[in-house]
């Protein structure tokens, strides 16, 4: 009986390991954020309530490019009610493989993280509610699936407790 006992306790343990970027590093094609986000890119997406339930969806244009090894990305989305949203980010280095990630409704800073064919973006975001702000902690998933096309999920929480979930599509136009 006790052996059971472990190996459901390691079972149980074994599901609950957190992925990383690292499990992707053998895929391909390659995402390399210096690669993929330099020039003119558009996303198309959906935003989920916690059921599931499609409540927004919405285009956005980017626009990246890189100096001296740090990224800027300037994106300008517009959704299905009309309204238009901006967020610059500022990607720096910090290690091999790794970039601090900032924006204007980022609290603090953001981590990145590539390898293989994906890209991990944790951060907080400021989002307006009401009549006042609430941060929510989202974890972005990058995955390469073409070389000019790029799926992201986004899972936001708050407390532990999963509160939307964003799905989309970033396209790279030609050079």
């Amino acid at each position: 009986m006790r052996h059971f006992f472990l190996v459901g306790c390691a079972v149980l343990l074994s599901a609950c390991s957190e992925l990383s970027p690292q499990t992707y590093s053998s895929f391909e094609p390659s995402l390399v954020p210096e690669d993929f986000f330099d020039g003119e890119l558009t996303a198309h997406g959906v935003v989920r309530s916690r059921s599931g339930e499609v409540i927004r969806y919405f285009n956005a244009d980017i626009l990246a490019s890189w100096k001296d090894g740090v990224g800027t990305l300037d994106e300008w989305f517009v959704f299905d009610d009309g309204e238009k949203q901006q967020r610059v980010w500022t990607l720096q280095p910090v290690g091999n493989k790794v970039y601090r990630a900032a924006a204007g409704d980022v609290v603090g800073e953001g981590r990145l993280e590539y390898a293989g064919n994906s890209i991990f973006l944790d951060y907080v975001l400021r989002i307006p509610y009401g009549d006042a702000t609430i941060d929510v902690s989202v974890d972005d998933r990058m995955y390469l699936v073409q070389p000019d096309v790029v799926i992201n999920e986004s899972r936001m929480s708050k407390f532990g407790v999963e509160v939307g979930s964003i799905l989309l599509t970033i396209r790279k136009l030609s050079d």
